[in-house]
């Protein structure tokens, strides 16, 4: 039986997620935690540390942000801006862009800052998807490592040792109690929480013929060289109340663009809007684990009191576990067409990653699926 927070609606077999002796999930726990803390001192300190890195001059800008084009990047943007900073704004691009993708992202140019876009190269990344997606169930594995990677590089190479990332998501998503309270990013954050599913940069050039000067972008910088920068990784949900929602609403205000109906698999329109491959992570997470992006986001504001729990559970119902045939109109075997898989053997690949004990399962031990394809959890709440 899969037991789910009391409070929202996350599962147990949520990886780092921890229910305490009330049935309450630290997430939940994180969030109420948010009255104790008194936010004018916590900007004021972030205030503080940005004057430090402004006043140094040692590089053309104060501070790196990580953009993606999403809503989120393009707040933190909005919000370096309005506190005084020069930022050099870096984009890892994503696996399958989207056209709305490029669109948000040329739009966070506008904004006055300078941008640079590192593109890997994109015959590797198709192998990398794909290795991914085959090896560890995750076909945006290489995306996950470029994140957390290509803006530390810059960072060096241009010597700038300040970066801004958004929240810690372990404090939004639940994690071990240590790493909800970090306000840093750094190596043993990324090998712990980064996603990389225990799959190294090292393991694969082992796995498939690929070079290793063609995996630059994906090693992080060595430690010699981050402390000769001095490179610091700040959370501003550390020191910001975060609210995606909040965000989306700011980010628009400033030019960023939705669709006009809900993301397959979501519940909003805003969001996880660049990459086509998506639909297909998205999935995979519930496989795995009985949960997808539609729970992360009603859990969300379930906590913010903007839904009851109950309402949220009947929209989970509908949302999570949908078979990715499509994503922002793209279809499944043109998703899958560069990494030269085939709708059958993608199904098999899902097979292989199903954690089949927490699915119905028919009399030949066949999962039992809904009409469109879903498999049917052996509970969606502790009944």
């Amino acid at each position: 039986m899969i037991i789910y927070c009391r409070s929202c609606l996350f599962p147990n077999t949520k990886p780092d997620l921890h229910l305490n002796e009330d049935g309450e999930c630290n997430a939940c726990t994180n969030y109420k935690n948010r009255n104790q803390i008194n936010w004018n001192e916590r900007l004021n300190q972030l205030k503080d540390i940005l004057k430090k890195y402004e006043s140094t001059k040692s590089a053309y800008w104060d501070c790196i942000i990580p953009v993606s084009g999403g809503k989120d990047s393009t707040y933190q943007v909005i919000k370096m801006l309005e506190l005084g900073m020069n930022p050099l704004c870096v984009t890892a691009t994503t696996c399958d862009l989207s056209e709305i993708g490029r669109s948000n992202i040329d739009n966070i140019k506008s904004l006055g800052v300078d941008c640079i876009e590192i593109s890997p190269n994109q015959v590797v990344r198709k192998k990398l998807n794909r290795i991914g997606l085959t090896h560890v169930g995750d076909i945006s594995w290489p995306e996950h490592a470029g994140i957390f990677t290509i803006p530390i590089k810059i960072a060096v190479q241009f010597n700038v040792p300040l970066i801004i990332w958004g929240e810690n998501p372990q404090n939004e998503y639940g994690g071990p109690a240590a790493a909800t309270k970090t306000n840093v990013l750094d190596r043993r954050w990324l090998e712990e929480f980064g996603g990389l599913l225990g799959l190294r940069v090292s393991d694969l050039p082992v796995i498939e013929e690929i070079k290793t000067n063609d995996l630059v972008f994906y090693q992080y910088p060595e430690q010699i060289d981050l402390d000769h920068i001095g490179v610091t990784g700040l959370f501003l949900g550390y020191f910001i109340p975060w609210d995606g929602n909040s965000n989306a609403v700011i980010a628009q205000e400033h030019g960023f663009k939705t669709i006009d109906t809900i993301v397959e698999g979501s519940v909003v329109n805003y969001e996880n809007l660049d990459n086509y491959q998506t639909g297909i992570h998205d999935y995979f997470k519930y496989l795995k684990f009985g949960f997808g992006r539609a729970t992360d986001l009603l859990s969300m504001s379930i906590r913010r009191g903007k839904i009851t729990r109950e309402d949220a559970l009947q929209l989970v119902k509908v949302h999570d576990g949908i078979f990715p045939s499509t994503y922002l109109g793209k279809s499944l075997s043109d998703i899958l067409e560069p990494l030269n898989i085939n709708i059958s053997e993608f199904e098999k690949i899902c097979d292989r990653f199903t954690n089949k004990k927490i699915f119905k399962k028919n009399d030949d031990g066949s999962l039992k699926k809904d009409d469109s394809g879903r498999p049917l959890k052996i509970n969606y709440d502790n009944l």
